[in-house]
Parts: C-alpha cells; structure tokens; sequence
C-alpha cells in the first residue's frame, strides 16, 4: 500500500475517478494503485507525483505492516506501561 498517496488524494479531496479522467488512466488500475494491488510503471508514478505536486519517491514509499507491529511492541513501549500499573 501507498499511504502516502491516499493520505495526500484525501487531503485534496479530489476523486480517484476524476484523477484517473485527469491523467487518461483506467479507474481499475488507479484505485488498485492507491490500495497496493498493482505496482505503477514509471510513467504511472511521474504523472501522480506531478499531477499531485509532490515528490515522487515520497508519495511512493511502501508501507510496512511487519514494521509497524514492531515498533508498536517495542520494549519502550512496555515499559511505560509496567511503569504506570
């Protein structure tokens, strides 16, 4: 999943149809995109990073859901918790 690119559409409040109208994309493919479940070519990627006036390597980093339960179970974390019982 790009997060970064759903969070910057829904901070926009532009539709994903009129994204894909925009740009000549297929509305399948965008919305499979923005969920994850397609990997954009190059083009696909310049063309979002431009039309949405954002960095591309930013608006295209990968979340990690393995990382995220890490960090989340991290020792700090625990020990905060110990502390406060």
């Amino acid at each position: 999943m790009y997060p970064n690119l759903k969070i910057e559409i829904f901070k926009r409040g532009i539709h994903q149809n009129n994204i894909a109208r925009d740009l000549g994309l297929n509305e399948a493919i965008l919305s499979k995109i923005i969920r994850g479940y397609r990997k954009p070519t190059v083009i696909q990627r310049q063309m979002l990073a431009r039309y949405l006036e954002v960095d591309e390597s930013w608006l295209f980093e990968k979340y990690d859901r393995n990382f995220a339960a890490r960090v989340s179970k991290s020792p700090a974390t625990s020990e905060i918790k110990e502390s406060e019982s």
